[in-house]
C-alpha cells in the first residue's frame, strides 16, 4: 500500500500534474512559487495576509528584487494563484512550509508559525501528500514537532503521507544565484519520502543533494550560517585589534585573499542582519542545552557581532567630536541605508534599526535615506521607529547634516556627491574607498 501511494505521488510529480501548495508568500515562498510555475506545475500560494494575496492575484510583486513582470507572467499562465483560505491545502499533492522562525525575547526559538501551519495542514491532510518544511530550525523539529502534529489525526508519516525537510537558501538580491541554481539539500523521514522530495526539487532545481535524515538537513542549514557568523565575528574583532596598531583591516583582507587556498574572505560591518545569520546560531545553542553540550564559540561570535552597532555609534561620536568639537547630542545625522544588506528592501534584523535607536538615546537628531526602503515597517524589537520615512534624494543632501553614517552600501548611492557635500562621512562598509574616493572628511568605522 505504501509503495502504491508513493508511486502515484512520484508519477504526478514527474509528469508535472502534481498541485503544489506553498505556505508563506515571503522572501522564500514567492520565489519558490514562481520557479515551480516556470517548471510547469500548478501552484497555490497560501498566506495569512490578505493584502499579499490580493497583490499577487493582481500580478504585482511587493519585493523590489522580484520584478512584478514575473508575478504577472505566472498569473497569466492560470497555474498560479494566492489565497488566505487554507482549506485548499487538501487539493495539494505537495505542500512546502516557508514561514518565519524568529527568536523570542530570550533568544529562544519561536516555532509558533511552524506549529500553527502544521495544525492547518493536519486539518486537511489526506493520503498521498508530501509535506516539506523549508523554514530554518534546530535538528529534530521536523520529526519531533511537525510530524507529531500531522499524525494527530491518525495518519502516519511514511505510510499515509510523506515528510521531508529541505532548508531554504534564498539570498535576496543575489544576481549570480537564484532559486533554481542554488543546490538544494533534502532530508526525509523515510526512503519513499526522500525519493519523492528529491524528484520534486529535481524538477526545477539544477542540483539536489539528498542526505540521510531530516535532522542532517536541518543541521546543514545551521552549519552554513554559523560558519558565516563566526567568521564575520572574527573579522569584526580583527578590525578592533588592528585599528590601534594603525593597520587597515580592509587592506589586510584584500591582501590575504590573494592566497589561492586556505583563506576565504569575510568582511567587517555595522552588525548582522537578515533572517539567518543573527538568528540561526541561537537555534543550535538552545537545542544543545538539551544535551548539556556547551556552545561557547557560537555564543562568543554572537556577542561580538551584536556589539557592533554600539561600536559604530561610538566611532561616529568620536569622528563628530574630532570634526565639529561637539558630542552627538543635538547633532544632525543622516543614516545612509536602512536595509540589512545592499540592493534589497529587506529590513529583517537590520543593524540600522539598532543604530537609529542608539542615536535617539544619545539625543542626536537623525533622518535616513534608502531608495529601497520608503518607510520603516512594524518590527517587534523597534516599535518606536515604525512609520519613519526616507528623506528624498538630492545631490547636496549631505550638506543638510553634521555627519553622514553609511550603514548599507547600496549600489544606487551617488557616493561622490555624498562625499563632496557632507562635512563628515563615517563609512562602516568601506564603500567610499571601494568607489575610489577619499577625503579629509571621510572616516572609517
Amino acid at each position: 500500500m505504501k509503495a502504491q501511494i508513493g508511486a502515484r505521488l512520484l508519477s504526478r510529480i514527474n509528469d508535472r500534474s502534481a498541485t503544489v501548495g506553498i505556505i508563506g508568500m515571503g522572501y522564500v515562498g514567492l520565489p519558490l512559487a514562481l520557479a515551480l510555475v516556470n517548471a510547469g506545475f500548478t501552484v497555490t500560494g497560501f498566506d495569512v495576509d490578505e493584502k499579499k494575496a490580493s497583490q499577487l492575484n493582481a500580478g504585482r510583486s511587493y519585493f523590489k528584487h522580484i520584478d512584478s513582470a514575473k508575478t504577472a507572467s505566472a498569473i497569466a499562465t492560470q497555474r498560479f494563484s494566492a489565497t488566505t483560505d487554507f482549506a485548499g491545502l487538501s487539493e495539494c499533492d505537495v505542500i512546502a512550509i516557508c514561514v518565519p522562525t524568529p527568536l523570542d525575547h530570550h533568544n529562544e526559538p519561536n516555532l509558533s508559525f511552524v506549529t500553527d501551519t502544521a495544525d492547518k495542514i493536519a486539518h486537511t491532510l489526506r493520503q498521498g501528500q508530501l509535506v516539506v518544511l523549508e523554514s530554518t530550525t534546530y535538528p529534530g523539529t521536523t520529526d519531533e514537532v511537525v510530524k507529531d502534529r500531522l499524525e494527530l489525526g491518525g495518519m502516519k508519516s511514511g505510510k499515509d503521507f510523506f515528510l521531508a525537510f529541505s532548508p531554504e537558501r534564498e539570498d535576496p538580491g543575489n544576481l549570480d544565484f537564484g532559486t533554481t541554481s542554488i543546490p538544494k539539500v533534502v532530508g526525509a523521514d523515510d526512503d519513499v519520502a526522500r525519493e519523492a522530495a528529491f524528484s520534486f526539487y529535481s524538477a526545477f532545481i539544477d542540483t539536489v543533494v539528498p542526505v540521510s535524515s531530516t535532522r542532517t538537513a536541518e543541521a546543514t542549514k545551521l552549519t552554513e550560517n554559523i560558519f558565516r557568523s563566526v567568521n564575520i565575528a572574527l573579522v569584526n574583532e580583527l578590525k578592533v585589534i588592528f585599528e590601534p596598531m594603525g593597520v587597515d583591516v580592509w587592506e589586510v583582507i584584500e591582501a590575504a585573499k590573494t592566497k589561492p587556498f586556505g583563506f576565504m574572505p569575510f568582511y567587517p560591518g555595522p552588525g548582522l542582519g537578515g533572517h539567518c545569520i543573527p538568528i540561526d546560531p541561537f537555534y543550535l545553542t538552545w537545542k544543545a542545552r538539551e544535551y548539556a553540550v556547551p556552545t561557547r564559540f557560537i555564543e562568543l561570535a554572537g556577542q561580538i557581532n551584536s556589539s557592533m552597532p554600539t561600536r559604530v555609534v561610538e566611532k561616529l561620536a568620536l569622528a563628530v567630536d574630532q570634526r565639529h568639537e561637539r558630542g552627538l547630542r543635538g547633532t544632525k545625522i543622516l543614516v545612509l541605508g536602512a536595509a540589512y544588506k545592499k540592493n534589497v528592501d529587506d529590513m529583517r534584523e537590520s543593524p540600522a534599526l539598532q543604530i537609529m535607536e542608539l542615536l535617539e538615546k544619545r539625543q542626536a537628531k537623525f533622518d535616513y535615506y534608502d531608495p529601497f526602503v520608503a518607510e520603516i515597517p512594524k518590527t517587534r524589537e523597534h516599535p518606536g521607529l515604525r512609520g519613519r520615512s526616507s528623506v528624498a534624494w538630492k545631490e547636496d543632501l549631505g550638506a543638510d547634516y553634521d555627519a553622514v553614517l553609511l550603514v548599507t552600501d547600496h549600489d544606487d548611492f551617488d557616493y561622490e556627491a555624498i562625499l563632496r557635500h557632507a562635512p563628515l562621512v563615517v563609512d562602516t562598509r568601506n564603500a567610499f574607498r571601494k568607489a575610489g574616493l577619499s577625503g579629509e572628511n571621510l572616516f572609517q568605522a
